[in-house]
């Protein structure tokens, strides 16, 4: 068993502001003391203005692992079908490097139909965009084992999602971090199912970190269930780090 103490995230939605104002938001939640600062990976702003201001994911995160020096880093979550595999690998172990050990490979299957549409992706169903997932997670693995030089570590994993047939099962065979978007009820399921394809598989739960969205009516439940990582998110056009500086005192409180 893992005893894991509690980590807070930031995510700093890239939408509605300038890059100035993401940079220096980014090294203000560093001086707070926060553990995990995350972007996201979407082409358009997911709220306010369809056609706002807004940033890709990747080379921010590159510019993140130089003008950040403690937090880990990384996308809630990065999505598959943009990228080839092996080339978010080699992504992936070049972040690695920049920052010194400090990315996060967050990564689910996709859902937001306008990126696809009009970067040319081929949506597909649910459905396929998992099984493709399920393809990409192990040559992702394997590409990181040919890289020269490899990664610094081996790159935590992050996974995103809920699907009871195939996402947790990859969480269980691919994962050391699981992000849930869940309610208290919903999450202690989930985990039930999670716990289950983790024996099938041979493998021991605690291995996996689990995160979730940090909603103060929640965390104490939340935590009481085994989450350990609570992100809390702001996006632009000013954003807000009041919900932040509570969570990292209640973090704290429960660490010290």
């Amino acid at each position: 068993m893992i005893d894991r103490q509690v980590r807070i995230g930031l995510q700093l939605q890239p939408q509605h502001m300038d890059y100035a104002t993401i940079r220096r938001t980014a090294s203000e939640a560093e001086d707070l003391g926060v553990d995990v600062l995350f972007n996201w990976d979407h082409f358009y702003p997911l709220y306010g203005e369809a056609d706002g201001l807004h940033f890709e994911c990747w080379t921010m995160l590159a510019a993140w692992a130089e003008s950040t020096s403690r937090v880990e880093i990384g996308a809630l979550v990065s999505c598959n079908s943009y990228r080839n595999p092996e080339l978010l690998a080699d992504m992936a172990r070049t972040v690695d490097h920049i920052s010194d050990g400090r990315l996060i490979l967050g990564i689910g299957s996709g859902w937001f139909e306008r990126d696809y549409t009009e970067y040319g992706y081929e949506f597909g169903t649910a459905g396929s965009r998992l099984d493709d997932l399920a393809v990409s997670l192990p040559r992702i693995e394997s590409r990181w084992k040919k890289l020269n030089p490899p990664p610094t570590r081996d790159i935590p994993v992050l996974i995103g999602g809920g699907g009871e047939k195939k996402t947790l099962r990859l969480v269980a065979k691919h994962a050391n971090i699981w992000h849930s978007f869940a309610d208290v009820e919903t999450l202690k399921h989930k985990l039930g199912v999670l716990h289950g394809h983790c024996s099938d598989l041979g493998r021991d739960p605690s291995e996996i970190e689990v995160s979730v969205v940090g909603k103060p009516e929640s965390r104490d439940e939340m935590y009481a269930l085994g989450a350990r990582l609570f992100t809390v998110s702001t996006g632009g056009p000013t954003p807000d780090l009041t919900e932040l500086r509570e969570f990292i005192t209640w973090r704290d409180k429960l660490n010290a």
